[in-house]
């Protein structure tokens, strides 16, 4: 194997790479990117780059003086890849044939039907969607609407509060981040909303979007409307797979992998947001978007591209982890939940926004999948430790 090529510069690319160089190999690498940008942080754009507490230099991920002795083409966009010969197809024209192609290409913010075109109307996936919102909010006082309360629409809803801004944050579920730690929890999290100001829209949805002036008028079905500056549409991503179509991969909700990243097609290997693969944790194939799942996951693809690696079902275990800032609440949750797992408070209590939750499967006796701590790091890290993984399809 003389040539390796990564599609995407992002965390799980940049991550592959020096994956790939701690594992010995010592040949050419090349990174094919959309962005002009090299490798950057993509969590504080919706918290500390927005506020401007971050700057922009800082969100770079390669380390002063790091040389992984990479051919990075930059902000040049993949086009097609040709599997039988490991050929990479860009937008330039030019082609990359190589030895191993690693699908590396993320995923990109969905969008909601009749808003293209509207300026005020934004989405926060990349860089230069970021510098974009920024400069949108950067007068104080400016009514913003966030669609959307999961990670980002919350993040962005509680830094653009906490700089001076008029927020309403519509979420058609119950309340926001339900899917991901249930009702209890999200109730808490939307009255910390309401206590800072933002206007928290609930169990309603968009029905359109209109330009009025220099910004926008989002009509709810509910009948209201909402007349803003801004616009922050944040209803999650789909994976970055449009460029592999004709390919022969499974890109049904992602590209379909195993535990290791390897695919259908020998030489092809996917990392990442965009890979559709077994989670041993979760016993079952998923898309896990996280940021530690883009750290950990290329060390496993690496070796299985090197070396074939462990047997699928020998991939360590480890459950997912995120984690949000939104305040002063440090929110960190462990695990894979459904939306009929019990939770039981069992650290401190909601009441107090001071906890550490357990989920269980199964009813209150069940096998405990997850674990959430708000504001808790010391009990979080003890009940991390108690989880346990599926061990078999039905657990899933």
């Amino acid at each position: 194997m003389r040539t390796i090529t990564v599609v995407g510069a992002s965390l799980a690319g940049l991550s592959t790479v020096r994956a790939l160089r701690d594992q010995g190999f010592a040949d050419r690498i090349v990174v094919v990117g959309d962005e002009s940008h090299p490798p950057y942080d993509r969590p504080p754009l919706s918290k500390g780059f927005l506020d401007g507490s971050v700057p922009i230099a800082e969100l770079a991920l390669a380390a002063p003086g790091e040389d992984l002795d990479v051919d990075w083409r930059l902000g040049v966009r993949a086009e097609a890849l040709r599997p039988g010969e490991r050929t990479v197809l860009l937008a330039d024209g030019s082609e990359l044939r190589s030895d191993a192609v690693v699908i590396a290409t993320g995923a990109r913010a969905r969008r909601l039907p009749g808003t293209a075109g509207i300026d005020a109307v934004h989405t926060l996936r990349s860089l230069d969607d970021a510098v974009r919102l920024r400069a949108a909010v950067a007068t104080s006082g400016r009514r913003l609407v966030v669609v959307g309360g999961g990670f980002i629409g919350s993040e962005v809803a509680a830094t653009a509060s906490a700089i001076g801004h008029q927020v309403s944050l519509v979420e058609p579920e119950p309340v926001p981040l339900s899917r991901q730690f249930g009702v209890a929890v999200g109730g808490v999290l939307a009255d910390v909303h309401r206590e800072h100001g933002v206007q928290v829209l609930t169990g309603v949805g968009v029905a359109g979007m209109v330009a009025a002036g220099k910004g926008a008028r989002v009509d709810l079905t509910d009948g209201r409307a909402l007349e803003a500056d801004v616009v922050l549409v944040a209803v999650g991503a789909a994976p970055a797979v449009e460029w592999l179509a004709g390919s022969g991969l499974d890109l049904a909700g992602g590209v379909s992998c195993d535990a290791r990243g390897v695919t259908s097609i020998p030489g092809v290997l996917a990392v990442g947001d965009v890979a559709r693969g077994f989670v041993p944790y979760v016993g079952a194939p998923t898309r896990i978007e996280h940021w530690t799942h883009a750290m950990r996951h290329p060390s496993v693809v690496a070796g299985a591209l090197l070396s074939g690696g462990p047997p699928d079902a020998a991939v360590p275990a480890t459950p997912p982890y995120v984690w949000s800032d939104q305040y002063d609440l440090r929110l960190q949750f462990a695990g894979h939940t459904q939306p009929d797992d019990a939770v039981e408070v069992v650290e401190g209590s909601l009441t107090e926004r001071n906890f550490a939750a357990i989920y269980r499967r199964g009813g209150p006796l069940g096998r405990q999948v997850a674990v959430l701590a708000m504001n808790r790091a010391r009990d979080f890290g003890r009940l991390r430790r108690t989880l346990q993984p599926a061990t078999s399809p039905s657990d899933a």
